[in-house]
């Protein structure tokens, strides 16, 4: 069977089989494991994982890849989804796992962070995602605090897990080639702090909505808060009122998010 790839779908498939088992072994997973893969595209990182995994529950959006997977994982601890993963339920997804599960996938570069936020928001009982992502977009992930790429996505991940860059990957292992190069991200998740991420989430793109006005600007204008106000919660923090949301580490954005909304 003949397939064309489709550029709606952002599909890069990858045949390096060094590659393959580089990831899976970057996921940690074992035959306790259970994985969520989304994109399975042919099935390369998919037979993988099977070898490797105890159950793979794979999410397909292109529906001419059913029966090229079907075939392929038939009779296997492959179980194969025709749907688009950003409109099924995360309480749907789940309860095709028994226990905790760990997200593996290349990512389509346009739906690489909606995919990544709507688990860590909503999941349960997800520990750990290693995604191909856009080298870029993991240097910014994986971004610390005075470093140009450090922005909201780099706290808010920093604040719910611990995030590394286990692997670069050169855009010529793809097929079709696509313009950038890659690079596999780790998140493992962790209960460092006690936030709410809704509120927290909120008061981080707040700190970050003018990027060329100082955080005590920001403040004021998204909280409605006096300049004594705000400047307050920097002196709190033992940070120049002149500071700009990219001179705070996240544990900073923590204390400020725990001194505002104790008074707000």
């Amino acid at each position: 069977m003949t397939f064309v790839h489709k550029k709606r779908y952002g599909q890069n498939f990858l045949t390096d089989i060094n590659l393959l088992k580089a990831i899976v072994s970057d996921a940690g997973v074992d035959n306790n494991s259970e994985v969520l893969e989304i994109g399975p595209g042919l099935g390369s990182l998919t037979n993988e994982l099977s070898l490797s995994a105890k159950k793979v529950v794979s999410y397909e959006i292109d529906r001419e890849l059913i029966p090229i997977l079907n075939t392929k994982f038939e009779n296997s601890n492959v179980k194969i989804i025709n749907a688009d993963i950003m409109n099924v339920t995360i309480d749907d997804i789940e309860k095709n796992f028994d226990n905790k599960y760990v997200l593996v996938a290349n990512l389509p570069y346009y739906i690489t962070t909606p995919i990544i936020f709507k688990f860590i928001e909503q999941s349960k009982k997800i520990y750990r995602l290693v995604v191909m992502v856009q080298e870029e977009v993991a240097q910014k992930i994986c971004a610390k605090a005075d470093d140009k790429n450090y922005g909201i996505t780099s706290v808010l991940l920093d604040a719910v897990g611990d995030c590394k860059i286990t692997r670069k990957v050169n855009r010529k292992l793809f097929t079709p080639i696509p313009n950038v190069d890659s690079a596999i991200l780790r998140i493992d998740l962790h209960k460092k702090y006690d936030i709410d991420f809704k509120k927290f989430s909120s008061l981080v793109n707040n700190s970050f909505a003018m990027r060329r006005k100082t955080l005590v600007n920001n403040l004021i204008a998204s909280y409605k808060l006096s300049r004594e106000e705000a400047e307050g919660y920097l002196l709190k923090l033992d940070m120049p009122t002149t500071s700009r949301a990219e001179n705070l580490t996240t544990d900073q954005f923590v204390k400020l998010y725990n001194f505002m909304f104790d008074n707000l």
